[in-house]
């Protein structure tokens, strides 16, 4: 076995690890929100003895038996056992919305709120390596300039605050887009707008260094002394190497953006995953509050995998 296949062996066994501690921590703050999920007006407010029943049911009544028994049925041991539900891996129900478990939410719409942010990161890349490459080509001109500060908004102003001015500009004032929702593609253009710029900003940034650095690189001075096309000296030998640190940035930014269309769907009325986590914080709905972050951990943990696996296939060095 290679040195990068021990690597990513042992990667993958960490990641049991790393869930365990998300889920460790994120039932513990979960269970400290004040209040009782079936008290709230956000919730059910069931008739006193159903809610007791539900308690007594869902081992609400108890944190380390709620800890214990929802491991077992997220883990499916308890399936195993034949203790479980028909699912597998069983979040469990929701305690706000009625007749609604949690799994059957999150399979309805983690895809919607994966589209905006997929479409974001990819918008990002557009947006920030064509940025990133003419300010390194031209550095010091007007075109440099430009993105550079462009970049330096971007980077300091939060996606809610361009969310609501794109909202405002383009939804309310000039109505080119719809205000909310979601179905149509004109529904996506907005919101994925919002959530890449800042992502787009640091991509730029990633770009334009990594540029400035591979120009400046003997090999490229080699490459042009034998007569090879300027066009073909970016393409071929300046931005695959340029690029190394933007494809380590991706991992992180990929979750950042699907973690971060939280706010961006409150904004514009996406009905997304992160309206529903949003509303759980609210109404301590334990249940999905635990479902969504471990659903979005375990992205995070991929991601980054996925990323170290292609840098490394991308770099030889990283391989050795």
């Amino acid at each position: 076995m290679s040195p990068m296949q021990r690597t990513i062996v042992s990667r993958v066994a960490q990641i049991p690890i790393i869930l365990f501690a998300v889920y460790t921590l994120t039932f513990a703050l979960a269970w400290l929100i004040p209040g009782n999920p079936l008290e709230k007006a956000e919730g059910r407010r069931p008739p006193a003895a159903i809610a007791e029943a539900m308690q007594s049911q869902w081992n609400l009544d108890d944190p380390w038996t709620f800890y214990w028994s929802y491991l077992g049925d997220i883990t499916g041991v308890n399936w195993l056992l034949g203790n479980g539900n028909a699912a597998v891996i069983d979040f469990g129900p929701s305690l706000r919305h009625e007749n609604w478990s949690v799994n059957e939410i999150i399979t309805g719409q983690l895809p919607v709120s994966m589209t905006v942010g997929i479409a974001a990161i990819l918008l990002a890349l557009l947006i920030g390596v064509s940025a990133g490459t003419l300010g390194g080509l031209r550095p010091g001109t007007w075109i440099d300039r430009v993105t550079g500060s462009i970049s330096v908004i971007g980077v300091s102003v939060p996606a809610f605050v361009i969310g609501t001015a794109l909202l405002l500009v383009g939804g309310v004032w000039l109505q080119w887009f719809p205000v909310g929702g979601w179905g149509t593609l004109s529904h996506l253009i907005l919101p994925s707008v919002a959530l890449s710029l800042p992502f787009a900003a640091w991509i730029a940034r990633l770009t334009r260094q990594g540029v400035l650095e591979e120009m400046q690189a003997d090999y490229i001075r080699t490459v042009r002394a034998k007569g090879v096309p300027e066009r073909v000296v970016v393409l071929n030998h300046v931005l695959p190497n340029a690029l190394l640190p933007v494809l380590s940035y991706l991992g992180p930014a990929t979750a950042a953006a699907l973690t971060g269309s939280f706010v961006i769907e409150k904004v514009f009325a996406v009905p997304g995953l992160g309206m529903h986590f949003v509303d759980a914080v609210l109404s301590k709905d334990l249940t999905m509050i635990m479902g969504v972050v471990l659903v979005y951990s375990a992205l995070l943990v991929i991601l980054n995998l996925a990323v170290d696996v292609m840098y490394a296939w991308v770099d030889p060095r990283i391989r050795i």
